[in-house]
């Protein structure tokens, strides 16, 4: 992979993300994390990941706590939280004295998001359940004007 530029003329990185073991290229990175190539750099773009370490060829070198925190942002992405979340989420895994507090509110904050977009979904099964079974009920019958779902779009039902 060639030396590696110590931070300087390129920018400052975070002297803890590029330290404890060999330094790896973002496709590595990208294989390690199970995350896209174009989500790393976009997350290094808005600081969500710090910048990494440059090679003299000045490919990206990442390090263990490249990875480590990497894969804390697409766990909690998994699970939905926002990308303003998950620096919340972030801060309070770097501070020093962690309190499992501030972290329990946002998620049963984020909790009662899901729990309402499931009844949301619910109802949206409900509604299409219904409108199909309307549309099943005619049949194929050809000589039949309309179509209970397009009305229902249309908002003529």
């Amino acid at each position: 992979m060639g030396a590696v530029v110590t931070p300087g003329s390129r920018g400052k990185i975070d002297p803890a993300a590029s330290s404890g073991g060999p330094l790896i290229p973002i496709g590595a990175l990208a294989q390690r994390t199970r995350c896209n190539i174009e989500t790393i750099r976009f997350y290094e773009k808005i600081g969500v990941l710090p910048k990494p370490a440059r090679t003299e060829g000045g490919h990206r070198a990442y390090g263990r706590a490249h990875v480590e925190r990497l894969t804390f942002v697409r766990r909690a992405r998994e699970l939905g939280f926002t990308l303003d979340e998950v620096r919340t989420l972030l801060r309070l895994a770097e501070a020093a004295n962690v309190s499992c507090a501030e972290a329990k509110d946002l998620a049963a904050i984020h909790l009662a998001g899901v729990k309402t977009k499931i009844a949301d979904l619910r109802a949206m099964q409900k509604t299409l359940t219904t409108l199909i079974a309307q549309c099943d009920a005619r049949g194929d019958a050809a000589d039949l004007p309309g179509c209970p779902l397009i009305e229902t779009l249309l908002g003529a039902a």
